[in-house]
């Protein structure tokens, strides 16, 4: 005689095949991958953009190297690790007034797709992009034109300007992921229209790292000293 349903059946059976199911299920891969190959990476690792997208993808060093090549049109674009600092920026408190950023920091880089210059800034929903007035920044780079040098795409120009009126500006050329990197970062902290006093540590502890990574160039073209 058949056994009518739900009769018969210990009542722990379900509870068995639960068990059974998530011994038999694989481990989930320890540690980041990457997201090319799936090959393991570190946790410090290369990155590469996705120019239709606009993303940018952790990869480990064998894709990384796929998407080097200079002026070729791929799909992806690997990310530079290029980090320079010029110690005679000249950018006036007018200058800056003049490209419209709410705040005392920003990022620039040439969207290729747009073929323009995008300028984006931190805040408490993470980056916010700014409509540039186009004259203002052409002034900027006239009097700085080592700042056209930076790649399209995977290289910015972070400026920051002192929030006293003490000091001069500051300005670096680094890799686009260390910007979301650090916009990242003081999204975390943020507190206020400022971002408060974590923000600024967080924000000065940045510059002290990206300062000893630096080679120092004159903002209108060759190398001042720094790190070789």
């Amino acid at each position: 005689m058949s056994t009518p349903p739900g009769r018969g059946t210990p009542s722990g059976a379900p509870l068995g095949v639960l068990r059974r199911i998530a011994s038999d299920r694989p481990e989930a891969p320890a540690g980041e991958r990457c997201e090319m190959c799936a090959a393991p990476i570190a946790d410090e690792h290369s990155h590469v953009v996705n120019m239709e997208g606009r993303q940018l993808i952790c990869v480990c060093r064998p894709c990384y190297l796929l998407f080097t090549e200079p002026g070729a049109r791929l799909r992806y674009r690997a990310v530079p690790q290029r980090f320079l600092s010029f110690p005679e920026f000249a950018l006036s408190p007018g200058q800056w007034d003049q490209l419209e950023i709410p705040v005392g920091l920003a990022f620039f880089f040439r969207n290729s797709d747009q073929d323009r210059t995008v300028a984006f800034y931190p805040g408490p929903a993470g980056a916010t992009e700014s409509e540039l007035p186009i004259e203002a920044w052409e002034s900027v780079l006239i009097d700085n034109p080592a700042l056209r040098n930076a790649v399209p795409d995977v290289e910015a120009l972070l400026i920051r300007v002192p929030s006293n009126g003490v000091g001069s500006a500051e300005c670096h050329l680094l890799p686009i992921d260390a910007c979301y990197e650090l916009v990242g970062r003081l999204r975390r902290c943020w507190r206020g229209f400022d971002g408060g006093q974590d923000a600024r540590r967080e924000l000065d502890a940045f510059f002290d790292r990206i300062d000893r990574r630096s080679i120092a160039v004159s903002a209108t073209g060759g190398r001042t000293g720094g790190a070789p």
